[in-house]
């Protein structure tokens, strides 16, 4: 799924401000309880982190990148919620109409249907009995295309071609995993990506880093 989340590699953004080192984790006390309702609601919900990180690609523009943040991750636990019907579409813009006094009539609350989809381990890692196909020093090029669903696969490396620099551990396969199909665990590549291979030849000679899953990648000679 391409949406507003996947900023990568785009353009037009202006510089990016280094990170203060004295920033404070949560600047404001409602940033706090943002993070904790959101994930008491991944939870709640039987859910994910893959299935809330879902939630948060899927906001659109304004709410991406106008609400800062702490306000995307309510977004994404409303998200949640909503999807596992354990909160009715327009309760939460109802019930703050009627804390600021508007007194009108909030939804009814649906018939849950949470997705009974237990992970098989803690965390996302898992062992294959297979070992990886691909090794340092192979050549690779990305996938074209990404499912409509979730995917880790950015926008800005595909099509590209890489070496593999790192074999890591196999891992849950969040495509999968955010919609509650499978946990498809695959090994995952550390890709290294020379930046005139992705922005161009007038880009400034860096390399990029970036770890893939075994699916979106294919070895060439």
């Amino acid at each position: 799924m391409d949406g507003i989340a996947d900023l990568g590699g785009t353009e037009g953004w202006g510089p990016v401000p280094p990170p203060r080192r004295d920033e404070p984790v949560f600047p404001e006390r409602w940033n706090a309880r943002a993070f904790a309702l959101g994930a008491l609601a991944w939870r709640a919900a039987d859910a994910n982190l893959d299935a809330f990180r879902h939630g948060l690609e899927r906001q659109d523009r304004d709410a991406y990148l106008g609400e800062g943040y702490w306000g995307r991750w309510l977004n994404a636990g409303e998200l949640v919620l909503l999807d596992s019907a354990l909160l009715a579409p327009g309760a939460v813009d109802a019930r703050a109409r009627n804390l600021a006094g508007d007194h009108v009539e909030e939804p009814t609350l649906p018939v849950p249907h949470k997705p009974g989809y237990a992970p098989t381990a803690e965390g996302s890692l898992r062992v294959l009995d297979v070992p990886p196909e691909l090794a340092a020093g192979d050549r690779v090029r990305t996938k074209t295309t990404a499912p409509p669903g979730h995917t880790r696969l950015a926008g800005y490396v595909r099509g590209h071609v890489g070496v593999v620099e790192v074999v890591q551990p196999a891992s849950v396969l969040p495509d999968t995993n955010a919609h509650f199909v499978a946990e498809n665990p695959q090994y995952v590549y550390t890709v290294r990506f020379a930046s005139r291979e992705l922005w161009g030849a007038d880009s400034e000679p860096f390399d990029v880093t970036v770890d893939l899953f075994a699916s979106y990648l294919e070895k060439i000679a």
